[in-house]
């Protein structure tokens, strides 16, 4: 692994990868502080990507970067990061973004949905469910790893950012936004938006609203987002990713969290497909154990300490 690693990784090469595992600096750090723990956990491991792109950054800070969506599976066999094992197959989904120099990698952002391993251990952490818990599936048109058609990701990135910027105000009673849903909306009615454990996927935008928007709005209505690092597109896919990207106020319950009043800020990564000038998918990964830790809410303990008693819908309570 270490010898692979070499051949890959810029030695001062920083890792920066969801909660609890953090910063990791340095191929030796990143080897046997990622990749290692993945091999022990998920027995046979393997990963199989879904989305897998590519391009130049089109923020100020420039780069080339690389940017997936994937499973890491195994025989979830030994604990992963503090979570117990199921002694099945476990799908680890995992949004990553890479910044290569001279074909090296120098930089990583990588967030790792833990709260969903727990889920398909028996441990779910999260009292509330919004959406349909699933498996990421790939992209309806099988073309998200390396696509061919290459010259529409320009245009398939300026329709997400366009997008985005419409995104930010809302109608504090329908939850909607200028132009985003209907027959000339940058999203097709036919939509699908796949979230991280605990809210899982939703179809059409009257599913996303009801089983993600309008509960996270709810409890942080003050929310900015966009303080993104990359900003990719290639051929019908985009990505963008914030670390943080999202600052916000928690004034209201959040699956099965009270207000704390805090001000807290979310990692998040975004992965869209487009065709036809609209939005077709959404894959989004958010780092909830880094979410839930800011409000005293320690989701890898809960997993540890998940028991077989009817847990669905009970609150939260903070140490």
């Amino acid at each position: 692994m270490q010898s692979l690693a070499r051949r890959s990784l810029h030695p001062q090469a920083v890792f920066d990868i969801a909660c609890p595992v953090d910063r990791l600096a340095g191929v030796e750090a990143v080897t046997e502080g990622f990749y290692e723990p993945l091999r022990r956990a998920l027995r046979h491991l393997h990963r199989r990507d879904e989305i897998f792109i590519g391009g130049r950054n089109r923020l100020p800070t420039g780069g080339q970067w690389i940017a997936a969506v994937t499973h890491y599976v195994g025989n979830f066999e030994s604990p992963l990061f503090g979570i117990p094992p199921s002694g099945h197959v476990g799908f680890l989904r995992s949004g990553e973004f890479y910044r290569l120099e001279n074909c090296l990698i120098v930089e990583a952002k990588i967030i790792i949905d833990l709260p969903d391993l727990a889920r398909q251990a028996g441990r779910p952490v999260l009292p509330a469910v919004l959406g349909t818990q699933m498996l990421f599936p790939g992209p309806a048109s099988h073309d998200g790893v390396l696509p061919r058609q290459r010259r529409d990701g320009a245009s398939s990135l300026s329709l997400v950012e366009t997008m985005l910027g419409e995104l930010h105000a809302f109608d504090p009673q329908t939850f909607g936004s200028k132009g985003q849903p209907g027959p000339t909306g940058y999203w097709h009615e036919d939509m699908l938006w796949h979230g991280p454990g605990g809210i899982g996927t939703s179809y059409r935008w009257e599913g996303f609203i009801k089983d993600h928007r309008e509960p996270f709005l709810r409890a942080f209505p003050d929310r900015k987002g966009g303080n993104h690092f990359c900003h990719i597109g290639d051929g019908s896919y985009a990505a963008v990713s914030g670390w943080p990207s999202m600052a916000m106020t928690h004034t209201g319950e959040y699956l099965g969290v009270p207000a704390t009043g805090r001000r807290l800020t979310l990692r998040v990564m975004d992965f869209y497909r487009c065709a036809g000038g609209r939005i077709m998918e959404n894959w989004v990964f958010l780092d909830l154990v880094d979410l839930f830790g800011q409000m005293d809410i320690d989701l890898i303990q809960r997993a540890k300490d998940y028991s077989d008693k009817p847990q669905t819908g009970q609150a939260f309570s903070r140490g």
